[in-house]
């Protein structure tokens, strides 16, 4: 499978979760949870969308091993954050090892990330006066 394709596929499931718990929310008139709703949104929608939408425009990515252990890192780093958020603002405190770590993980697949975009950033610049030189 595609590296986009798994990217978009999770970013929809986040999507649904987080809209879920919005409406859970609403319904119960309890937004405590909120910190962790905002998470799961922009974590696991908007950002897995986007690092999809990169790997779309880079077909050199689409099966690369590192992008997909990229994006794996991401959904599992978010979705332990998730709960974790969830869980400190619920007042229970013995999460924090596991928002640590969660965040870590995230940092990691965002280093991840970075190192791909600036590997495939030097591909299109290597890339560039070839096809400037045969026009």
């Amino acid at each position: 499978m595609k590296t986009s394709s798994t990217s978009f596929r999770a970013a929809c499931l986040f999507a649904l979760a987080g809209i879920g718990m919005g409406i859970g929310m609403a319904a119960s008139q309890d937004h405590s949870l909120m910190p962790a709703h905002a998470h799961l949104n922009l974590l696991g929608w908007v950002s897995l969308f986007l690092f999809g939408v990169y790997y779309r425009l880079h077909p050199a990515l689409e099966t690369s091993r590192l992008a997909m252990t990229q994006i794996v890192v991401w959904c599992v780093g978010t979705a332990f954050l998730t709960v974790a958020v969830a869980a400190l603002h619920l007042g229970y405190s013995a999460f924090e090892p596991v928002a640590a770590v969660s965040a870590l993980l995230l940092l990691g697949a965002l280093g991840l990330f970075t190192l791909l975009v600036f590997r495939s950033g030097k591909q299109t610049q290597a890339a560039t006066p070839a096809l400037t030189a045969a026009e």
